[in-house]
């Protein structure tokens, strides 16, 4: 089971990745948006933006998230870890149930071009 620091080290990786990616997903990545990543196994929350192309954590919680972020994932530690090191896909992933990803319409379909 993956840890809350390793879980942190995949969300600033995913966050380096996004920044330095081109063409269509970085312009989905250019989102302002609140975020949270929900770690099920943990019972943890990593809250923060989602700005510039960039995952900004600002707070981590024990429990669900203390406010609805406008873009919300829910997963298992493991399944983060193993997204960011490109042993999960994340449409499958998603469209599995293994992990939950909640927005807006129009952000899903901005969203869609980093699936």
């Amino acid at each position: 089971m993956a840890t809350t620091e390793e879980c942190r080290t995949a969300l600033e990786r995913l966050s380096d990745n996004m920044a330095g990616a081109n063409g269509d997903v970085q312009a989905a990545a250019a989102l302002d948006r609140s975020l949270s990543c929900r770690i099920t196994d943990l019972d943890v929350t990593f809250s923060g933006r989602l700005e510039n192309g960039r995952i900004k954590v600002l707070d981590t919680r024990p429990g669900p998230p203390a406010q609805k972020a406008q873009i919300r994932l829910a997963m298992t530690g493991d399944d983060l870890v193993a997204m960011v090191d490109g042993q999960l896909n994340f449409a499958r992933a998603w469209a599995s149930g293994r992990v939950k990803l909640e927005a807006s319409f129009r952000d899903l379909l901005r969203l869609r071009t980093l699936l």
